[in-house]
């Protein structure tokens, strides 16, 4: 395997799952004849993990299903083998808590039947949060590039070099996140997060009519407005409603509920609903565990 890298490359020494066995270093490969490495015809999960146990498990499972059935993927691992999988790779690293990335690809074409690439890699959550969720709150900027993701947005597909072009522009200027705005001005999520705004009391956050993930968290988290009597709806945002908003927090799975204390340059004064939000989550996070 070692010809396979260009010289003086070396291979990260962590275990991968991949297709049925934990694998490391320069044997953690994927065949070119993949369609998930030569076309990027992937989809992925990212979980947290806590205390061992992967949260809201089974809706990302089924998030995952819907899409490679959607988008006409062959038939992936069962679920029960993913599952072993990331029990086998969380062990392997003695890590109980962690962000799991499930990776799901179309495989390679022209077997009968055709089945599908898989792999999960594990690493510790404190390398995975961002400077803002450490602080407490996040710095979020536009993108200046307009976004036309399509219906592909609903899913969360391996083709994700729009979306990581503006999370490097948020990088670039100091920023946690890169909010992705369409040509007709609506404000539709973060380059890795659903986005939240509360306006007189209301949590508002964009329709998934506007083709942007539905985020596992986004949704735990409307749940969470009913539970706790909230006044909640789905709406379009545009950059104005933002710039007067007295509140907005981003979602997902690794950063959970993250209040935002600066926009662009403006700050942003409330956190209430936010911070009240993620206390819920947490709760309903040891509930499952």
């Amino acid at each position: 395997m070692s010809g396979l890298l260009p010289p003086g490359v070396r291979a990260p020494d962590t275990p991968v799952w991949i297709n049925g066995r934990i694998v490391r270093g320069e044997d953690a490969v994927l065949s070119v004849f993949d369609r998930g490495a030569r076309d990027g015809g992937g989809i992925f999960e990212t979980v947290r993990v806590y205390g061992g146990r992967p949260f809201a498990w089974l809706r990302h499972l089924e998030r995952l299903v819907l899409s490679a059935a959607e988008l006409g993927f062959p038939v992936p691992p069962s679920p029960a083998r993913l599952r072993e999988g990331i029990d086998e790779l969380l062990a392997e690293q003695r890590l109980d808590d962690a962000v799991v990335r499930l990776t799901v690809t179309r495989g390679i074409a022209g077997g009968r039947p055709t089945r599908t690439g898989a792999w999960i890699e594990a690493s510790p959550v404190a390398g995975r949060l961002w400077p803002g969720t450490r602080r407490g709150e996040a710095r979020v900027m536009f993108s200046s590039v307009p976004f036309q993701q399509g219906w592909i947005g609903r899913h969360k597909t391996t083709s994700r070099m729009a979306w990581d072009l503006a999370r490097e522009e948020a990088r670039a200027v100091g920023a946690d996140e890169a909010l992705l705005v369409a040509p007709g001005g609506h404000v539709l999520e973060g380059a890795a997060s659903n986005l939240f705004l509360v306006h007189d009391g209301e949590v508002l956050t964009p329709p998934l009519s506007h083709d942007v993930l539905p985020g596992v968290t986004r949704a735990v988290v409307l749940e969470l407005c009913r539970e706790l009597g909230l006044r909640h709806r789905e709406a379009p945002i545009l950059r104005t409603h933002l710039e007067r908003a007295g509140e907005i927090f981003l979602t997902n799975s690794v950063q959970e509920v993250l209040p935002v204390g600066l926009l662009e340059r403006r700050p942003v004064p409330g956190r209430e609903l936010g911070l009240k939000l993620l206390a819920a989550y947490r709760e309903r996070v040891a509930e499952e565990a």
